[in-house]
């Protein structure tokens, strides 16, 4: 069953994002979806170490942050080719989370919590203070991505590019949710003492998760940076590790395709909303603290279940 039900929506997944450019969409709408599938592919990677491993991240911008500001500074200011910073900032930060996971991930509960928040608050410190290397509270500006001396431009090239990366990492990730690998994650978040107990090595799955989502979300910020063509410190500051967060739990823990949903409400809804200006944000806020009263497991996981005890 969960084998059909995985492809199912793989399929529909695929339909609708082949459906998409079908419909004449603006450049706005690209715009959109665009920043809705790099969202999703990094919520998908924190869903796995959050959801599927029961270890909390607050600070998982800063690896978002290092490979945009990794792409940044090797492409302009030591000429290096984009993809090759992309793929430098990717190990960088594979490297990186590999060294500070285990003594982050002997943490648990609010103490990892705290961690991690730690984390992307140095990364924000550093990202604004080397104002030579990344311009500071300023910005700096990125160059176009480049693929064998042509440039991406183009929203629909961008829309192309992201969307078969969310296929390819919903597919990654669902595998690897059904693997003995994703059943040993779950055994650790049901309780890391039964399953060290039955012979998982739960600190070096949790090593290993921790790396996996850290080099998506890095892979993902270099594609933001170069798509947007221009870089502050806010793309690792802590609001946006919030709404990474908020993303996995509106759209439900534990769950690859609720990574996709939740990453979806949380890009359009201020869309939706601005029209409202000054109560934007109340709005925002009473719309995602009822969905967290009446869906506490995410939307995904609560209609599942509804649809599983009407169906005979």
């Amino acid at each position: 069953m969960r084998f059909s039900n995985r492809h199912a929506g793989l399929a529909l997944l695929a339909a609708l994002l082949l459906l998409f450019p079908l419909l004449g969409p603006s450049s706005f709408a690209y715009d959109i979806a665009i920043r809705i599938a790099i969202n999703a592919v990094v919520v998908i990677g924190l869903n796995l170490l959050f959801g599927y491993a029961g270890q909390i991240s607050l600070g998982h911008a800063a690896f978002f942050g290092f490979g945009a500001y990794a792409s940044a500074i090797l492409t302009t200011h030591f000429d290096w080719p984009p993809l090759a910073a992309l793929a430098a900032g990717a190990i960088a930060t594979g490297v990186l989370a590999f060294v500070i996971a285990w003594p982050i991930l002997r943490l648990a509960g609010h103490h990892l919590a705290m961690a991690t928040l730690s984390l992307g608050l140095i990364a924000a410190i550093v990202f604004n203070n080397e104002t030579r290397w990344t311009g500071g509270s300023d910005g700096m500006a990125v160059p176009a991505l480049s693929v064998l001396g042509t440039s991406l431009s183009g929203e629909p090239a961008w829309y192309a590019l992201t969307a078969a990366l969310l296929l390819l990492a919903t597919w990654a990730a669902s595998n690897l949710v059904d693997s003995p690998a994703g059943r040993a994650l779950q055994a650790i978040r049901g309780s890391e003492v039964a399953a060290r107990t039955v012979g998982i090595e739960a600190g070096r799955f949790k090593t290993r998760v921790f790396v996996l989502s850290a080099v998506m979300a890095s892979v993902m910020g270099s594609l933001m940076a170069h798509y947007v063509g221009f870089l502050t410190p806010a793309a690792a500051g802590l609001t946006r590790s919030v709404e990474f967060v908020m993303m996995v739990v509106l759209g439900g823990t534990a769950s690859v395709f609720g990574s996709i949903v939740g990453a979806a409400i949380i890009t359009l809804l201020p869309q939706v909303l601005h029209a409202f200006e000054s109560f934007e944000t109340l709005l925002l806020g009473l719309i995602l603290t009822a969905a967290m009263i009446f869906m506490r497991a995410g939307i995904v996981p609560t209609l599942k279940g509804l649809f599983a005890r009407r169906s005979p």
